[in-house]
């Protein structure tokens, strides 16, 4: 009867692979054998914000919103400050320069970048009072000219004589119209700003008395046209000349000659 014992044979070999239970045992592959992944803590799903508490969490997006805000309105004030002038700058021109300045501001354009074509020097002559009461004006000096003698040759020239005079005067003439008159509170505050730079200028110089006043000019000449070009350049100089400004003991550096000739006269009161 070899077809039963055939079947015998095979429900042996079907039992040796099932326990007393009835499950497969044995080495019948890995997943068998394996035990279930355990899951992971209960604290490592809650990360970052979502572990706070609710008030907390409240707080947090609400702090995140408003620097995010913060963020959009700074990066739209300095687009609208180096853009090309447009409705909105121009209706809005003044909240801009309030946010730019003095942190926040750029010295380039947007698109459209504009290289000087001229050159500006920045001349000044003092009204000297001397001993006896006596008044004389002095020649006219350039503050300019002294700045690129000082960084002629200079492997590290200073950054006051690069840039000082020169962003001072243009603070000025961006605050003022064509006859020198003041746009804004920003026109008074150049004002001042000027003035103390030129006596500090002026420090070093002895005229023989104590500088009453001041006058201060610019002058501005085109660069000439290079020599393979055609173009034509009017290179005469056209000056800008303000008023004179009558010195005040706040213009005038501290510990310096026009200082100590101030307190002298006060003193002397």
């Amino acid at each position: 009867m070899p077809a039963a014992a055939d079947r015998g044979a095979g429900d042996g070999r079907e039992g040796a692979g099932r326990d007393g239970d009835g499950r497969e045992g044995g080495d019948g592959g890995p997943d068998a054998a394996s035990p279930a992944p355990a899951g992971p803590p209960p604290d490592a799903a809650r990360a970052g914000i979502a572990a706070l508490s609710t008030p907390y969490r409240v707080v947090a997006a609400l702090v995140a919103g408003v620097v995010g805000l913060i963020a959009c309105v700074h990066l739209g004030m300095v687009f609208l400050h180096v853009a090309p002038s447009n409705t909105l700058s121009k209706q809005h021109g003044e909240t801009i320069d309030d946010w730019i300045y003095p942190e926040f501001e750029q010295n380039w354009k947007l698109f459209a970048p504009n290289p000087l074509q001229q050159n500006i020097t920045v001349h000044v002559r003092a009204e000297v009072v001397d001993a006896s009461g006596a008044r004389s004006t002095t020649r006219w000096m350039s503050l300019s000219a002294e700045d690129g003698k000082a960084i002629r040759g200079n492997p590290l020239p200073s950054h006051a004589y690069q840039n000082e005079l020169r962003r001072a005067w243009d603070f000025f003439v961006n605050s003022h119209d064509d006859k020198n008159r003041s746009t804004g509170a920003r026109g008074e505050l150049s004002e001042a700003y000027l003035r103390r730079i030129v006596m500090l200028r002026l420090d070093g110089h002895d005229y023989g008395g104590t500088v009453d006043r001041i006058q201060l000019r610019s002058s501005a000449r085109l660069v000439d046209a290079p020599p393979w070009s055609t173009e034509k350049a009017d290179t005469r100089p056209v000056y800008r000349e303000l008023a004179w400004w009558t010195v005040s003991s706040d213009d005038l550096p501290e510990g310096g000659v026009a200082a100590a000739a101030a307190s002298g006269e006060e003193a002397d009161q």
